[in-house]
């Protein structure tokens, strides 16, 4: 008889820790939005915030979830789902036709072709091992060397490359200092545009690089030990032409010529591989260029503008709110976008990779890896936050997705506008909540 009665006893007990423990995984609306209505950090600008839980297919909390604001880099990830939906496993690099004993090509966008970290050298060994004349058909970029709504301010910025048919290493050249203290640039083509200019005293050390051309201007002296810097070129079909010949030591023509049906296709780099590159350290010329690569497969000339428009209306049309979709990048404070519509693409995005791992893979991971690396710290080695930031003055935003303690996946967006408090307040705010939510539940 006490036997069966301690046997219940324990049985009720199990029953009873079994409820608490399910009871304590449930996300509740009210607990997530005490943390984010509570949090002073929030309260003297725009926050945007959307929690989903995938396993449930349900929102758990929204504020001003559609409410636009700008994205900065949480533009890339539109980037990426049009890429997936228009690009195979591999990036297209060239298109060319082969007409008695010339070899006629014309660009595609692809930011891989001699890219310093990519170091795609397909189109290269085709180009260079080719017996026939070469001629480049410039001319099927209808678009502006800059995105709609970028800053001129900072044309001579690294993270601002000019947008071109044909982009040769980043479109950005390399400045350091030799062990003697001499300037060096990279492509080594640069070299007649560096100029010594003693009348350029700046307080530190730098070169400058003139508005509307390539002259690359540095101070009398020796360069520091270390130094190093990156300045986008002006870019023209001319300048390409000419780069490219230097660097396949032979010559090449130029001409005008509309791109036939029949033209070939030359595939460079994976596409994972650039989709990496453009993820996890926000790359924004390898953004601006996957665009014009996806307009490559499209008829006419390379347009931005097309295959945003044909993005929106073909992958994009479910969307909760419409996006202001102005550039690849983000650079542009043109683009404006929802959280909702945020956790809705994240959702696509998800679906159309399939594999979480790969997935996974392209996104900064918190504590190891992109622009994530030093934002989070690890649960016991592990991540638990895969997003993608976005960084303007004043905008600082987090997009991705959450593994929580007990196995819970969530999707988030996290939006913060028009702050004036220190940027790092704002990440540390976002860490602190995101990190909270995953020890939690």
């Amino acid at each position: 008889m006490i036997l069966r009665a301690s046997s219940t006893c324990l049985l009720l007990l199990l029953c009873l820790l079994s409820a608490t423990a399910s009871f304590g995984q449930k996300i509740k609306k009210r607990q997530i939005k005490k943390i984010i209505t509570g949090s002073v950090v929030n309260e003297d600008h725009f926050t945007g915030f959307a929690l989903y839980d995938l396993d449930k297919n349900k929102m758990i909390f929204e504020q001003d979830a559609h409410k636009y604001f700008t994205p900065a880099s949480n533009t890339k990830i539109l980037t990426l789902y049009t890429c997936l939906n228009m690009l195979g496993d591999s990036i297209p690099g060239l298109r060319y036709i082969e007409r008695s004993d010339s070899l006629i090509f014309w660009g595609t966008g692809d930011p891989a072709l001699l890219h310093t970290t990519l170091k795609s050298i397909k189109v290269y060994e085709l180009l260079k091992n080719s017996r026939k004349k070469l001629f480049y058909a410039a001319g099927n970029y209808s678009g502006n060397f800059y995105g709609r709504g970028w800053p001129y301010g900072d044309y001579d910025a690294y993270y601002q490359a000019e947008i071109s048919a044909l982009p040769l290493q980043n479109n950005v050249a390399i400045l350091s200092a030799d062990d003697q203290g001499e300037l060096r640039i990279s492509p080594s083509y640069l070299k007649i545009y560096l100029k010594q200019d003693p009348s350029f005293r700046p307080d530190e050390y730098t070169v400058s690089r003139d508005l509307n051309s390539n002259v690359f201007r540095y101070p009398a002296g020796k360069a520091p030990r270390g130094f190093k810097q990156e300045i986008p070129w002006k870019t023209s079909d001319e300048l390409t032409l000419a780069m490219l010949a230097d660097t396949l030591k032979r010559p090449l023509g130029m001409l005008k010529m509309t791109m036939p049906d029949s033209a070939r296709t030359l595939y460079s780099a994976s596409s994972d591989s650039v989709y990496r590159r453009l993820m996890l350290p926000s790359d924004n010329f390898i953004a601006e260029q996957l665009l014009l690569v996806c307009s490559s497969t499209l008829p006419g000339p390379l347009s931005t503008q097309q295959v945003i428009r044909y993005s929106k209306e073909k992958f994009m049309k479910d969307l909760p709110d419409e996006p202001q979709w102005a550039d690849g990048s983000g650079l542009s404070r043109q683009n404006l976008f929802t959280p909702a519509t945020m956790i809705a693409l994240l959702r696509k995005l998800r679906e159309k990779v399939g594999d979480e791992q790969r997935l996974f893979d392209m996104m900064p991971a918190g504590g190891l890896t992109g622009t994530l690396r030093t934002a989070y710290k690890t649960d016991n080695g592990k991540p638990f936050v895969w997003a993608k930031t976005g960084s303007l003055s004043n905008v600082h935003n987090q997009s991705g997705y959450l593994i929580t303690r007990k196995g819970k996946r969530l999707i988030y967006s996290y939006m913060n506008n028009n702050y004036t408090r220190p940027t790092a307040e704002i990440r540390a705010e976002m860490v602190r909540v995101m990190t909270g939510i995953h020890n939690r539940y």
